[in-house]
């Protein structure tokens, strides 16, 4: 199905009010799917302090905040994530904690606070299996916990590498393999080579391997985890991939190699990329615009191209700083998350 061809439009579905600052990032509940027949969830966290649990009804199809979690962080939450099994929430707050959230269907308690970070939490991440929860820091570090039984958390590792802030950290979605970002312009790789748990620096991407030349805002992967989008305050993005089938062997570390710099296509910082289960990538940016890509299918020598498919103008009166396609297989329903203080929910849809 080549999407270039058909003639589509992004359809604000709803616009989600309620959080009083800016909205940083939202998260999509991964069992919460329209295929499954439960409702989706969306949580999405603010600087209010707050997250908010956004839920669409099955019969009237709009969306209402279910609940609002309150009263635990005194400072912003810049970050929010679902466990696999989408009855945990994590949240990473500017008051250097991060707080773990469990789903008892009406409501949720925060169960355990996560400390260690010296300053602002900036980014929360569970690994494939949800064993594994990973978080970064302003401090220039990346910390692993360990996910015990009875709500217990263990730091498992201290990840130091980067020289600046480090803005987002993201697991691989089918190997322990972790990636962090930062204001030092790098993307760092982090993996163990047994299961002893040795967290090693095995690949930093940089401006000397194609890398980008300043900020790297967000990192978002293919379904099939064999290529990676990245983002940045230098205007690009960036496709990187790897021998998926040599690193899920087992043999060794297979490296991420540059395939294509995505430029020209933005004047303000790209703050998010998201990369959808149908192999769109969304980009959300601080000129208030929301683009689509698509991969061209005409690969040439130099390796695969990218198509802009489409630029929603205006789609927040302020900086998009989160997007995030649902997991769904098919709707394609897709959440903004802006400076403006709104959340909007989005439809991927032919023209009339």
């Amino acid at each position: 199905m080549d999407l270039m061809e058909k003639n589509l439009e992004l359809v604000e579905i709803q616009k989600l009010e309620g959080h009083t600052d800016r909205v940083w990032s939202v998260a999509w509940n991964p069992v919460s799917s329209q295929a499954d027949g439960v409702s989706p969830i969306l949580a999405s966290c603010s600087g209010d302090n707050t997250v908010r649990i956004w839920e669409q009804s099955s019969l009237s199809r709009s969306w209402t905040c279910k609940t609002v979690l309150e009263e635990t962080h005194t400072r912003t939450v810049r970050s929010c994530a679902w466990s696999p099994s989408g009855q945990l929430l994590a949240t990473a707050s500017f008051d250097g904690t991060t707080g773990i959230w469990k789903n008892y269907g009406s409501e949720f308690d925060c169960i355990s606070t996560l400390e260690g970070h010296e300053n602002e939490v900036k980014s929360v991440s569970w690994n494939a299996s949800g064993s594994h929860l990973a978080t970064c820091s302003r401090d220039k570090s990346v910390w692993i916990w360990e996910v015990l039984e009875g709500n217990e958390y263990d730091c498992a590792a201290v990840l130091t590498g980067h020289t600046q802030d480090v803005k987002m950290v993201q697991w691989h979605p089918t190997m322990d393999v972790l990636f962090s970002c930062s204001y030092d312009n790098t993307i760092k790789v982090w993996w163990s080579e047994d299961d002893d748990g040795e967290y090693q620096c095995v690949q930093t991407l940089g401006e000397s391997n194609n890398g980008h030349s300043s900020t790297v805002w967000s990192i978002s992967f293919n379904a099939a985890g064999d290529k990676m989008v990245t983002c940045s305050d230098d205007l690009t993005l960036k496709i990187w991939g790897t021998d998926i089938a040599r690193m899920q062997s087992g043999e060794d570390y297979a490296p991420w190699i540059h395939l294509c710099t995505l430029s020209g296509y933005h004047d303000r910082t790209i703050y998010s990329a998201h990369w959808s289960r149908d192999d769109i990538i969304a980009s959300g940016a601080g000129d208030n615009a929301i683009r689509l890509f698509v991969d061209s299918k005409d690969d040439s020598v130099d390796g695969p191209s990218y198509n802009l498919l489409l630029k929603k103008n205006k789609a927040h009166e302020n900086d998009v700083n989160s997007v995030q396609w649902s997991p769904g297989e098919g709707n394609r329903l897709l959440a903004s998350a802006s400076d403006d203080g709104m959340v909007k929910i989005w439809q991927l849809a032919t023209k009339p």
